[in-house]
């Protein structure tokens, strides 16, 4: 494993935790969304990561010819609508997206989960941050050392 493959993985780790935290930051803001575009109430979503290069027999084959140019590290492999959480019923008649019953259909959005999303997302952000910083001083350190023998 050379110096760079781990910048690789570090910069691909934070770039999927960036990622990951637009998601949440979309889900937060539309935590009172009853009407989109569809007429549906707005459906809390959820980012799953993959590693990067998983592949085919005849992939794994090629890119270990060609190790030096394939990547490591994780990938956002999809980003899926939360169909598993229930939707917030709220008993509000004056509301004007109210059933015939006076029910309106909030979002799944959970603000706690959210923020508790937010501040993992942004430590494992910043995990990847120190890991590049001290990947980048080891490079640094090993350059000084060549240069003053």
């Amino acid at each position: 494993m050379s110096i760079f493959d781990s910048f690789n993985i570090n910069s691909s780790g934070m770039t999927a935790q960036r990622f990951r935290m637009d998601i949440i930051s979309e889900n937060i803001a539309n935590s009172n969304t009853t009407r989109t575009k569809d007429g549906t109430p707005y459906v809390r979503k959820v980012v799953t990561f993959s590693e990067k290069g998983t592949q085919t027999p005849f992939s794994r084959i090629l890119n270990e010819r060609l190790d030096h140019y394939s990547g490591r590290g994780v990938k956002v492999s999809s980003v899926q609508d939360d169909t598993w959480t229930q939707m917030n019923i709220v008993y509000d008649p004056s509301h004007p997206d109210a059933d015939e019953y006076g029910y309106v259909t909030y979002p799944n959005v959970n603000t706690v989960t959210e923020m508790t999303n937010l501040i993992d997302a942004s430590r494992s952000y910043e995990a990847n941050v120190t890991a590049f910083n001290a990947s980048k001083s080891i490079a640094t350190r090993g350059l000084d050392l060549g240069s003053n023998g």
